[in-house]
């Protein structure tokens, strides 16, 4: 299945689930930041970051910009995800000029990074988490 029409797919899923489960469902938790992983293909090299809705993470060559998150509430079937947008800085191999290409637009589900993943000959990316903000008076 071409991958345009899974992510359209998954998209209309994710925004159509309310309809169809009615009002038993709890509203999502909408976070402040998202928890990313990276892989560096190249020096086999992971790690993870926490960026805030609104920001970008410099990684290598990508510009990955964080615009929203989710998770289901507890009480439902745990699910987190994010809505990326991703550039890869091309160079023109003399260093002077450089383009900025966006590989990546789209809903990045934690569960099952495979559906709709970045696809990069260097670095993957998967959502981990969505931090959502503690209400007052419950610590």
């Amino acid at each position: 299945m071409p991958k345009d029409l899974v992510r359209k797919s998954l998209t209309a899923l994710i925004l159509a689930a309310p309809l169809i489960c009615g009002n038993a469902m709890a509203e999502n938790l909408v976070g402040n930041a998202v928890v990313l992983r990276t892989l560096d293909k190249v020096t086999a090299t992971t790690e993870d970051y926490t960026v805030k809705i609104g920001d970008e993470l410099q990684y290598g060559s990508l510009t990955v910009a964080v615009k929203h998150c989710e998770k289901k509430p507890p009480e439902d079937v745990p699910e987190t995800y994010a809505f990326l947008q991703i550039d890869d800085l091309k160079l023109d191999g003399k260093g002077d000029d450089a383009e900025k290409d966006r590989i990546f637009s789209g809903w990045m589900l934690a569960s099952n990074p495979a559906i709709s993943a970045l696809d990069h000959g260097v670095y993957d990316i998967w959502v981990i988490d969505c931090k959502v903000p503690v209400a007052k008076g419950l610590r």
